[in-house]
């Protein structure tokens, strides 16, 4: 009995000395129409496991960037498969997964009549300014630019007048940045420097919300544009970053997506 108590006290006091093991943290460096999506379910994740998920939100193609020059990012969530595709290319990160679909969208200034019939007309108009975002550096402006290309099929010269008059007014790094609390499109929009923002649908519509009056518009078929979202773990990464990107894909994870507007990605 004696000698059994003892190893008792022993195993306590090694169990007080070592304490629960430490949450491991993941950093998440994510395209920033994901932040509201997923800071949920990065909370979600946190509540389930105890680790912590350090965010980093911002233009993809500026996120990608940073990745291949060093930054410590554990995953990559992008609006597009192109670019954690190429870090896989180059040996950077694992395979990329698609996790969610978006749309693109018109968020359109109150007073301004527009509908999908109409749009491509309104775009056109010289006296509408029609913002974007920045093409290259972020995958909402190389998306409205593909509505351009569509457009030119619609109406030949359409694509010309489009991507010289298209104000890009974000996704760069010198781009001016909203107000805290304030979606950066709705802004713009309300601050009158754009008429019309092409930007994905799960954005204009939290700018809808935000800005009493101002219009989405589903853009036709004939110029429809859809957005795949890819994920990535990079190379090096913890288990706790792995676990995070299956939690993303998971049931739970997706049906948070849903739940900010996003389609599922399978």
């Amino acid at each position: 009995m004696r000698a059994s108590a003892i190893k008792l006290a022993m195993l306590a006091t090694m169990v007080a000395m070592t304490g629960p093991a430490a949450a491991e943290v993941v950093r998440l460096y994510a395209a920033g129409s994901l932040k509201s999506a997923l800071t949920g379910v990065a909370s979600a994740y946190e509540a389930s496991t105890g680790n912590k998920v350090e965010m980093k939100y911002g233009p993809s193609g500026v996120l990608k960037q940073e990745i291949a020059q060093g930054a410590k990012a554990d995953i990559f969530a992008s609006a597009n498969m192109e670019h954690p595709q190429a870090l896989f290319d180059e040996k950077k990160s694992g395979p990329v997964q698609r996790f969610a679909r978006n749309t693109l969208c018109a968020l359109v200034k109150p007073g301004l009549v527009a509908d999908s019939a109409s749009l491509l007309e309104r775009m056109l108009d010289p006296g509408v300014a029609l913002a974007t975002s920045t093409p290259k550096a972020d995958p909402s402006g190389d998306y409205a630019f593909e509505v351009f290309r569509k457009a030119e099929a619609i109406k030949p010269g359409a694509r010309a007048v489009l991507e010289k008059k298209a104000l890009q007014l974000t996704g760069s790094a010198d781009s001016a940045t909203a107000p805290a609390g304030r979606t950066v499109y709705g802004w713009h929009v309300a601050e009158g420097r754009a008429d019309i923002f092409l930007t994905y649908c799960t954005n204009a519509r939290a700018a809808q919300k935000e800005n009493t009056g101002q219009q989405v518009v589903a853009l036709p078929g004939s110029l429809a544009v859809g957005a795949d979202y890819g994920l990535t773990v990079i190379d090096g990464a913890s288990s706790a970053a792995q676990r995070f990107a299956e939690f993303i894909m998971s049931s739970k994870g997706q049906h948070i997506l849903t739940d900010h507007g996003f389609a599922p990605g399978q």
